[in-house]
């Protein structure tokens, strides 16, 4: 396991901006989606969210494996 302490905060930084931006992306397609009006349109549009919730979903694996802090956060949170 890699602990946060041999990594270069950089690297953190910029798993948490990735975050944001991917989740900033998913919201922007969810609007898009909501207003189109051609279906195919639609379908390609929610094909392309999912995308970003897999690229999500791949950042907190690893920030999970990266952060021990931030892993128990998932396991154990109010």
């Amino acid at each position: 396991m890699v602990y946060v302490k041999d990594l270069e905060d950089s690297d953190l930084r910029k798993v948490r901006m990735s975050l944001r931006e991917e989740l900033e992306a998913i919201d922007n397609y969810e609007k898009r989606i909501e207003t189109a009006k051609d279906a195919e349109l639609k379908k390609i549009l929610a094909h392309n969210m999912d995308e970003e919730k897999e690229h999500t979903a791949m950042l907190m694996e690893w920030l999970r494996k990266t952060d021990s802090t931030q892993d128990k956060m998932f396991e154990s949170h109010d």
